[in-house]
This record gives structure tokens, C-alpha cells and sequence, in this order.
């Protein structure tokens, strides 16, 4: 049989594809991709600015009330680089790509690809919203709501994400088993942890294993924290008389303090959630949370403004641990394409190495090296991917509190 020679390009067109086709979260979400990263000599840093959409006030009335275009965004950081080390033999290097891609590829980009996605998903501790009944398993109406809340929070009906733990999509198997399932379309759409598209109002339903586990503060739930009624952008004042700690990624609502209509500014009716993004001690007087609480104006999100002594209550509190210890929980999430990023940029291809790749798929650029390594007659080949991920619109996002 005559050897195929393998060729750089090649070789990064699979591991880019065997990558990518391990990536359930990061598959289908945002992938930013700025080609300014590879200029020579005009590179954007190390940052990339999103902007987010311009909100406003209506005018009631025929007179003129001109207001002010304040257009913000968010940075999205690309400086994470991790990759894979792998040596190529002489023979490895005579293989055809199928073997190749077997015996080295799929077992490398595997590790790589859990890593990576395994960092994306840490974005959930952005995510303020959430369903939950910490203790119970899933059931079908807790999937339902989920969809009701972005469908509240005006996400698209277009490229919805469900993706759950082994433990959540075995429930929800279990919850919907008696509903009526299309089988011309499940014959079509089943694939490697996914079912059906277009499913109970998502496109795609995944199950990941990487999904975290988080821990929750000691905090009882019960209101011990108190506002003091100042709030400076996204830090809320309380006393110092509480009783239990809060982690980041906690979930709290604040008495009194309901959501609004993203437009019209209407009060829900529901208290409004927000995310602690900064560890909270029993006796802190500063809690940091997102999204910032406005009470006003175009970017209003809160029915009303913070007052004196209105409590933090923690949303979540498992029911079977005893009050003020820290709850365990698995973190599912419910999402539109937009509510997350994941950027990645060109690394430099070095001159004078064996051979050397660089290659574009589906938003992830990938680099590959190989060099010769004298002292050891080897080949040793390094593949390397440097990317970053933010929530750039969390509010696009609705976590899964279960099990």
C-alpha cells in the first residue's frame, strides 16, 4: 500500500473538525472570530468590544422629549491558550489521516475540547435568572418555564439551547415519555447526546457531563441581610447584621423588588433575580451583584428602587440540608445563541519548524506546530487554541436548578 504523507493542512482540518463536533455548549453559542487578531502589524490587543442594543424611553403626548444615545458594550477578553502535546513517530508520520485521527487525534482534541468547554461553561455565574427546586428532580413544567422565561425576556424564538446534566435529561426523558414523538424526525435528529430538534420550544436539547455543580453561600434564605437603600451601579449597601455568607453564583431577589417589561417597563408581579458576582461575608456591608439595579429611565429593570431594610433573601436552599449549611446542586441552562460569546484569535505560525497550520472552522481557530526533535528522533507536535468567552446579554439565559 503506498503511505499518505500527511500534510499540515490536513492534519488541522480534523482536529478542527473532531473538535468541534465535541463542543455542545460552545457549538451554540456566539462564536466571534475577528480576523484583526492576524494583521500583521495593525493586531486589536488581547480585548473585542461587543456593543449592546440601545434602549429608550417612549414619549407620551405630542411634545418633543429628546433623549440623550448612551451605547454601551462588553469586553470580551481572548487570552486563555490551552492545547495538546503529542509526539509523532516516524511511522506516525506515514499513516493515513483516518488512522492518524483515531490513534492521536480524537483522544487529544477529547481532553482539549472538556477543558475548553469545561471554562465556557463557568459563564452560568453571570446568569441571574433562574428555575429551581434544589433536591427535586426535573420535571416537564420546570422545562416549560424555563422557555416562558426567555420568551419573557423577549430571546428570539430562533436558536434556543436546552442542555442538561445526565441526571436533569434523564428526568426529563422520564417526564415527556408519554408524549407524542415524530419518529420520521427522531430518526433524522438523534444524535450523540442530543434529542430531537425543535423540541418543547428549543432547537437543540443536549446533555453534558461537564455542566457544574455549584455551591451556594451559608445563607438560610430567610431575609437576614438588609439593603440600606444605597445602590452605586452594581454594588447594593447592607448592614452588617446578617447570619450566613453568599458564594458567587448565588442567586438572591430583594423584597418589594419586582422585574419589568424589557419595553414597556410594566411591573411583572415577580420579584426580580440577581446574581451575587462578588463573595459575600456574613458581616460585609457591600453586596455586588448583576445585573445592576436600575429604577429609571431607558435601561430600567426594577419596579421600584431599593429601600431601607428590605431583605436579601437567597432563592435557592436545599430542602434537605439543614438551614445555614451550603447547598450542592447541578446547573442546567436554558439559552438563545446570544446570550453567551465565545471568541477565538489567530496564534503566529513560526518560521523555520517542520511544518506548521493554522485553520478556521465554525468560529475556532486552531494552530498546529511540528518540529524535529534531534536528541530524541521524534516529532513532537503541539496543538493550541486561544480563545476567550463572556456573557455579552446573560439575561438571554435561564439556569436549571435540580437533583
Amino acid at each position: 500500500m503506498v503511505n499518505t504523507i500527511l500534510t499540515p493542512t490536513a492534519v488541522t482540518r480534523e482536529a478542527l473538525r473532531i473538535l468541534h463536533q465535541k463542543l455542545n455548549f460552545v457549538g451554540t453559542i456566539n462564536r466571534q472570530y475577528d480576523s484583526s487578531y492576524a494583521k500583521s502589524g495593525a493586531k486589536i490587543g488581547d480585548s473585542l468590544k461587543v456593543r449592546l442594543p440601545n434602549q429608550y424611553t417612549v414619549r407620551t403626548g405630542a411634545t418633543l422629549a429628546a433623549q440623550d444615545t448612551t451605547e454601551t458594550s462588553v469586553t470580551l477578553q481572548v487570552a486563555t491558550q490551552k492545547g495538546v502535546d503529542v509526539n509523532f513517530t516516524s511511522a506516525e508520520r506515514t499513516m493515513d489521516l483516518d488512522d492518524f485521527s483515531e490513534r492521536v487525534l480524537a483522544p487529544a482534541m477529547s481532553v482539549l475540547a472538556a477543558n475548553i468547554e469545561s471554562d465556557a461553561m463557568s459563564m452560568y455565574q453571570d446568569v441571574a435568572n433562574e428555575r429551581s427546586d434544589v433536591g427535586a428532580t426535573t420535571t416537564l413544567a420546570m422545562i416549560l418555564d424555563l422557555n416562558k422565561g426567555l420568551t419573557d425576556n423577549l430571546a428570539p424564538y430562533d436558536n434556543r439551547t436546552l442542555n442538561l446534566s445526565t441526571q436533569q435529561m434523564a428526568d426529563m426523558v422520564s417526564a415527556t415519555s408519554g408524549l407524542f414523538n415524530d419518529q420520521s424526525r427522531l430518526a433524522k435528529n438523534y444524535r450523540e447526546g442530543r434529542m430531537a430538534s425543535n423540541s418543547l420550544g428549543f432547537q437543540n436539547i443536549y446533555e453534558n457531563t461537564l455542566l457544574p455543580i455549584h455551591t451556594t453561600g451559608t445563607d438560610d434564605g430567610t431575609g437576614d441581610h438588609l439593603c440600606s437603600g444605597v445602590v452605586s451601579g452594581n454594588d447594593i449597601t447592607t448592614g452588617s447584621e446578617g447570619a450566613g455568607t453568599l458564594a458567587v453564583g448565588d442567586i438572591v431577589t430583594i423584597d418589594t423588588v419586582n422585574s419589568v417589561h424589557p419595553e414597556t417597563k410594566a411591573d411583572t408581579g415577580v420579584l426580580m433575580q440577581f446574581v451575587v458576582t462578588a463573595a459575600y461575608s456574613a458581616t460585609a456591608t457591600t453586596l455586588t451583584v448583576s445585573p445592576a439595579p436600575v429604577a429609571t429611565g431607558a435601561r430600567q429593570n426594577i419596579s421600584a428602587a431599593i429601600a431601607n431594610t428590605d431583605k436579601i433573601n437567597k432563592v435557592e436552599s436545599d430542602r434537605s440540608t439543614a438551614i445555614g449549611a451550603a447547598a450542592d446542586y447541578q446547573v442546567g441552562m436554558a439559552y438563545h445563541k446570544d446570550a453567551f460569546a465565545f471568541a477565538t484569535a489567530d496564534l503566529i505560525k513560526p518560521d523555520g519548524v517542520d511544518f506548521c497550520a493554522r485553520q478556521v472552522l465554525d468560529g475556532i481557530s486552531m494552530r498546529v506546530i511540528r518540529d524535529y526533535d534531534i536528541n530524541a528522533d521524534k516529532f513532537p507536535c503541539r496543538i493550541d487554541v486561544l480563545y476567550g468567552y463572556k456573557a455579552i446579554r446573560p439575561e438571554l439565559a435561564f439556569r436549571l436548578g435540580t437533583n
